[in-house]
């Protein structure tokens, strides 16, 4: 099993909306980014883990716990001309962009970006690393160990 950071903007897609989809599952689209795009394609598997991180807020950070729902497939919006996705060089019978599902494990507190980065043993956490802008990254099992005790102080 591997371990995963995906990030999204809350105003456009929250642990509250994975949390009322459809299932508790939706498909991560969007994503335009080769190495984060790459992850999906040929390193994440089912039951993989999954921080869901809202980035791009009042305070970002890890807000839930998901797990990869699906193996790779097209992301539509890539095709669709009215999407904010959509890529012109992009065909059906070669798409560049692809995504996987992801699944709601269950809603956390939020553990804020400076609760993780006082956390000196998550000091090599990619996403954590001053310059990284990946809205995916990889989490090792260490990590994944120290952020889900970090979740539970509070009894969650």
């Amino acid at each position: 099993m591997s371990y995963w950071l995906m990030k999204s903007e809350p105003d456009e897609f929250s642990i509250d909306d994975l949390a009322r989809a459809p299932d508790k599952s939706t498909p991560w689209f969007g994503v335009r980014n080769y190495q984060a795009r790459n992850y999906m394609r040929d390193a994440m598997r089912v039951g993989d883990g999954v921080l869901f991180y809202h980035s791009s807020c009042e305070v970002p950070g890890i807000a839930g716990l998901a797990r990869v729902a699906s193996g790779p497939y097209p992301d539509e919006t890539q095709f669709d001309r009215k999407s904010k996705y959509f890529d012109p060089k992009s065909t059906r019978e070669a798409p560049r962009w692809l995504l996987v599902d992801v699944e709601l494990v269950r809603k956390t507190r939020l553990l804020g970006l400076e609760e993780l980065r006082a956390c000196a043993d998550l000091a090599d956490m990619a996403t954590l690393r001053r310059g990284n802008r990946l809205s995916i990254t990889p989490v090792t099992a260490g990590e994944w160990k120290i952020v889900t005790k970090l979740l539970a102080r509070d009894g969650r």
